[in-house]
This record gives C-alpha cells, sequence and structure tokens, in this order.
C-alpha cells in the first residue's frame, strides 16, 4: 500500500509540473507582443542582414549570422520571457498566490525552464529554415545538434538573469529594462559583427556578457571561433546561471 501511494504522489507532482509548464507555455502563447517578436524577428533580421545584405563571401555572412541570430533569438526568448512574467506575477500578486498554493517546489521555475525551451526550438526551427532555404547553409549533422545544444544550454542562464532582473522593477518597467541589457548586450558580444571589428575596450569587456560565451559555442559550431575551448565557456555560463539564480531567489524571498 505504501509503495502504491508513493508512486501515486510522483505520478500526481509530475502531473502539476506538466500543467504548470503548459499553462506557461499557452499564456505566452496567447501573447502576440512576445511570441510574435520571439519567433519571428530573429529569422526576418537574418533574412536581411545575413541573406539580403550578406550575398557573397562564399557565404560565409550567412553562416557566421546564423550562430548569432540563434543566441540573439533564444537570448530574447528567455530574458523576457522570464523577466517580464515574474515582474507581471510580482506586480499582479500571482506569485503570491502561487505561494499559497500546495504546489510543488520548483514547478513554477521548472514551467518557465520548459516554456522557454520550447519556444527556443521553435525560433530555433524556423531560423534554420531560412538559413538553410534561403541563406544556403549547410552544415554536418554534428554541427546541427551542436548548435541546437547551444540553443537548450542558453536557457540557464539567460533566464536567470532575466528572473534577476525581474524582480528588480514592476511589470510596466520589466521590457524596457531587459532591452536596456539585452540589445547591448548582444552588440557587444560578437553576435552580428566580429569582435575585431569593434574598438579595443569593448573586446576587453566583451568576456563579461554571457552572450559572449554563448556566440563562441555557436561560432564554433559553423566553422568560426576555432581554438575555442568549449568546456571552459559551459563552465562560465554553467556560473552564471547559478550565480543569477541565487541573486533572484534572495530577491524573490524578500518581496
Amino acid at each position: 500500500m505504501h509503495a502504491i501511494t508513493h508512486g501515486t504522489a510522483r505520478v500526481s507532482t509530475l502531473r502539476i509540473w506538466m500543467q504548470e509548464a503548459r499553462c506557461e507555455f499557452l499564456r505566452l502563447w496567447r501573447t502576440p507582443a512576445f511570441t510574435v517578436p520571439s519567433l519571428l524577428f530573429p529569422s526576418l533580421f537574418y533574412l536581411l542582414f545575413g541573406v539580403l545584405l550578406g550575398r557573397g563571401g562564399g557565404g560565409e555572412a550567412a553562416r557566421y549570422l546564423f550562430a548569432g541570430y540563434a543566441v540573439f533569438g533564444v537570448s530574447g526568448v528567455a530574458l523576457f520571457g522570464f523577466g517580464v512574467t515574474v515582474a507581471l506575477d510580482r506586480s499582479e500578486g500571482l506569485l503570491t498566490l502561487k505561494r499559497a498554493q500546495p504546489m510543488p517546489a520548483g514547478a513554477y521555475l521548472a514551467a518557465k525552464v520548459g516554456m522557454a525551451m520550447l519556444f527556443s526550438l521553435v525560433m530555433f526551427a524556423l531560423l534554420s529554415a531560412f538559413a538553410v532555404g534561403l541563406g544556403g547553409v549547410r552544415l554536418a549533422p554534428a554541427a546541427w545538434l551542436g548548435l541546437l545544444a547551444v540553443v537548450v544550454l542558453a536557457v540557464l542562464p539567460m533566464g536567470a538573469l532575466g528572473l534577476w532582473l525581474g524582480t528588480l522593477v514592476g511589470g510596466r518597467g520589466a521590457p524596457a529594462l531587459i532591452n536596456l541589457v539585452y540589445l547591448p548586450m548582444a552588440f557587444l558580444s560578437g553576435l552580428f559583427v566580429p569582435l575585431s571589428m569593434l574598438p579595443q575596450v569593448l573586446r576587453t569587456f566583451a568576456p563579461l556578457w554571457p552572450s559572449y560565451h554563448l556566440a563562441r559555442l555557436a561560432q564554433l559550431q559553423v566553422g568560426f571561433a576555432e581554438g575555442v575551448a568549449p568546456w571552459l565557456h559551459v563552465v562560465v555560463l554553467l556560473c552564471v546561471a547559478v550565480l543569477f539564480l541565487s541573486l533572484a531567489r534572495r530577491r524573490l524571498a524578500t518581496s
């Protein structure tokens, strides 16, 4: 009897986690202000800058920007998906309501991770279709798997950063604050132009951005960034995720 009860409890807990993730996904899927920019903008920007304006050069621009916009896209999904929703939940009292419910520990955060990964995979699929069909990008199967791994990994540090940013301001101020971090970080990390084209002072501080480490991992998969030690960038990204998750938990515990 005890084993049956224990097994039923595990099934019920898993079902709660799945339902929470489903609700979180549907919540943002039905929000055009999030869905349209997150899913379409990376592909449209890639079409303009990577395909239409990047012709020639043996397809190097198309491959380089494919990696860059993959990181750009998943960063936007994670930053806004975590940051804005957490800020809104705090402002509207939803977070307090969820705390009062007998919900398993970690379900709220796990739902956001699942939501961000699903949106990131959809974004990456659209971007890949543009890259292959219009940009002429051709990669080995291992490179595709490597890029997919980078997209999944990016959710952790960027989601943790977005979560922390969402604890600093209310729902109305969250989009502006996240944009102030998101856009400069993308440009200064070498997502759109090689870092060698930026001033020396900006190149010096580039490793401070988590998107820089994601960019190096993604660029390595498409034939750039030779000599990069992947494990070092992965360690840095995991440390960033732990740091900002800890800061966000401290903020949430006192709010």
